[in-house]
């Protein structure tokens, strides 16, 4: 991406993040994934989270992204992140997890690792 990107909001949302393979640097398992859908955190776990759900070969895996990043990045960039961007920070988020630790059924990405994220993916 360049420095000025943005993905905006085209097509149905499970089709956000195009499905993708990772493996574990830790167990050498290959996870394929696939992106579903998204929601606020707030209403579901009581969490300041935006939540992700993924399907992990197969199982529903939940990335929740601190919300308060996107509050920071929206004082920041003067605009806020679609949810296609959205999407692919938590694919992002979840392809680092898996590469790192065993499989589980939540992620939660504190504040400072989805800021990470946004710059990795060249957010502005």
């Amino acid at each position: 991406m360049t420095q000025s990107a943005k993905i905006t909001n085209v097509g149905a949302m499970n089709e956000f993040v195009p499905p993708f393979d990772v493996t574990s640097k830790l167990t050498d398992q290959h996870y394929q994934c696939r992106f579903s859908h998204m929601w606020n955190g707030v209403a579901t776990r009581h969490s300041d989270t935006v939540d992700t759900k993924f399907f992990v070969d197969g199982r529903g895996v939940v990335v929740g992204l601190a919300h308060t990043a996107f509050v920071e990045f929206r004082a920041r960039a003067g605009r806020d992140l679609s949810d296609r961007e959205v999407s692919h920070i938590a694919a992002r988020a979840l392809c680092e997890r898996l590469e790192q630790e065993e499989e589980r059924a939540l992620y939660d990405v504190p504040h400072l690792d989805v800021l990470r994220l946004i710059e990795l993916l060249g957010l502005r």
